[in-house]
């Protein structure tokens, strides 16, 4: 098993930053992947962005250029920086954590961009 803690969401203006963290703990295999994911109200949970145990990163278009998913592998524990921040951006972060056995998720943090 895998237990997984999101932090660092919140309400912040249009154009601000952000930093969510993930905490993993449990079962932590060397070869992996996390991610973060998310969902708006109303739509499909989406991908955000994806790393690998080796540190392999792959982004969706719409933040590109904007979010920087990182680990620190001997804490057990992802990022996500998240810059120029857009209205559209609102939604509930989900981190994601699969050991090409199963997918664990955690229980979301909420992000709100509104002026």
């Amino acid at each position: 098993q895998v237990q997984l803690v999101e932090s660092g969401g919140g309400l912040v203006q249009p154009g601000g930053s952000l930093r969510l963290s993930c905490a993993a703990s449990g079962s932590i295999f060397s070869h992996d992947v996390m991610g973060w994911y998310r969902q708006a109200p109303g739509k499909q949970r989406e991908l955000v962005a994806t790393i690998t145990s080796g540190d392999s990163t792959e982004y969706a278009d719409s933040v590109k250029g904007r979010f920087a998913i990182s680990r620190d592998n001997a804490k057990n524990t992802m990022f996500l920086q998240m810059n120029s921040l857009k209205p559209e951006d609102t939604a509930v972060y989900y981190c994601s954590y699969n050991n090409y056995v199963r997918a664990y998720w955690g229980q979301g943090t909420q992000v709100t961009v509104s002026s």
